[in-house]
């Protein structure tokens, strides 16, 4: 395994656990001891881990991994965050979601609302994506309406992603925006790990009359390499209960409206 293999390795374990003990790391990549060591202290010589004795913790960035590693983290925030998302929107809407586990926990919550299977067979509700496996569970609801962006897909989140996506944006509006994040803070505003998803994120937040992020505590106050948009952009913030009351404070006083899910 060559080194910059071993460090994105790393960096899922501590994104996965929270933490890294050197022992088990070694025993899971089939290296030595002393090599997880020394990546290690690469790592925290470029601040994307703080060392411990014994192993290292995460430092306060956001970790780009694959969908399939982030989807049970933090499940149980997620489904109250995606339930109180779902309740600001009104039958008739046109609703943006971007990739991510959080607003694919959304798009559930959307598809199952009662509400909206009453309004006939027409469609109750227009959903615009650039995600394709919230495109894939929502084809199958009749009432919803699916439009997808073009773009080229990013396997880790099945994203589209590029410039044929903005052929088709530029031409709508949306009602609401959820927008899925990486980081999220008061200074740095909403972030994104890889920069073709936060380009067509940005898009997608010039088009929304209003954009709400959905973001449990874990996102909150931290920052990843690319903007998607500013945090005066941002109308609403719905996280979890677990958020510090004093992160929280810091986007109520940029003039974000917080909902504790």
């Amino acid at each position: 395994m060559a080194s910059h293999e071993r460090w994105n390795a790393l960096l899922e374990i501590i994104a996965r656990d929270g933490r890294l003990e050197v022992d088990s790391a070694a025993q899971e990549l089939d290296v030595s001891t002393a090599t997880i060591r020394r990546d290690l202290d690469r790592l925290a010589q470029q601040q994307m881990v703080t060392r411990t004795r014994g192993g290292a913790t995460a430092n306060n960035v956001s970790y780009d991994l694959p969908l399939r590693y982030k989807t049970a983290r933090h499940a149980t925030e997620k489904d109250r965050i995606a339930r109180a998302a779902s309740a600001l929107i009104r039958p008739g809407s046109v609703v943006g979601l971007n990739g991510g586990t959080t607003t694919t926990e959304v798009a559930r919550a959307l598809a199952t609302r009662a509400d909206l299977h009453a309004a006939g067979g027409e469609a109750a509700l227009t959903v615009v994506t650039n995600a394709l496996n919230i495109a894939n569970e929502l084809t199958v609801r009749q009432h919803v309406k699916i439009v997808v962006t073009g773009g080229v897909v990013r396997p880790q989140s099945y994203e589209l992603t590029g410039p044929l996506g903005t052929l088709v944006l530029e031409q709508l509006t949306l009602d609401h925006l959820f927008l899925g994040v990486d980081a999220i803070s008061a200074s740095a505003g909403a972030t994104a790990y890889n920069e073709g998803e936060a380009s067509i994120n940005q898009l997608m937040v010039a088009r929304a009359r209003q954009v709400i992020v959905v973001a449990d505590n874990s996102k909150l106050g931290r920052h990843a390499f690319a903007r998607i948009c500013a945090i005066r952009q941002v109308d609403v913030l719905i996280t979890d209960s677990g958020a510090e009351p004093g992160v929280v404070g810091e986007f109520t006083d940029a003039g974000v409206r917080v909902i504790r899910a």
